[in-house]
């Protein structure tokens, strides 16, 4: 079986209220009762839910408004209607970005991580990574390092929200931005990035 999967990425820097009470229309009941601490954390929720469903309604033919979306805390959401099988679905943000990734055929998990060269992402490093991983990172050029540290993070979260062996891991390039997806099984070819606004 070929096995395919896609990313799609938006910033929501510029999303106003009224997009986001349209977005938000289209959760569903446990969806709008999640509670955030941070009103910029609900912001990314909603925005991230809704790309999620443009995502799937672009992949099975139905309108976003009209996907169904099941979820809890600290898990992957999963698809309820249409009633089609889709074992990949995957949500991440950072900084003024979300991202999802889609398959119908595989399991996915993904992470984007905005590059922040103010971090010290030595010490980041010494917390996150093994020692082999810390001294790679430190054998590069400082000028490299920082996206380098953030490829890593991201491939390693990307791995963790997978929640199964890695048949296969793809880096896909965007400027100040590590997106990293990981599938259970090894891709028919590499994810296509698809940035979209909201």
């Amino acid at each position: 079986m070929d096995h395919a999967a896609g990313v799609w990425l938006a910033a929501i820097d510029s999303l106003d209220d009224a997009r986001i009470a349209r977005y938000e229309g289209w959760l569903s009941a446990t969806e709008r009762a999640r509670s955030f601490t941070r009103p910029a954390r609900r912001r990314q929720f909603i925005a991230a839910r809704a790309l999620l469903r443009i995502a799937i309604g672009e992949v099975l033919g139905a309108a976003p408004s009209e996907v169904e979306l099941g979820g809890q805390s600290g898990r992957a959401p999963w698809l309820i209607a249409p009633a089609v099988p889709m074992p990949g679905l995957s949500v991440s943000h950072s900084g003024h970005w979300v991202a999802c990734a889609v398959s119908t055929t595989t399991a996915l998990g993904l992470d984007i991580e905005v590059e922040d060269a103010g971090r010290d992402v030595g010490a980041l490093a010494e917390h996150a990574f093994d020692a082999e991983t810390c001294a790679r990172l430190a054998a590069l050029p400082a000028r490299e390092r920082v996206a380098a540290f953030y490829r890593e993070w991201s491939g390693q979260e990307a791995r963790i929200k997978l929640g199964a062996q890695a048949g296969a891991c793809y880096a896909l390039p965007h400027a100040g931005l590590a997106v990293e997806v990981c599938s259970a099984d090894e891709l028919s070819a590499v994810p296509r990035l698809a940035v979209v606004s909201l």
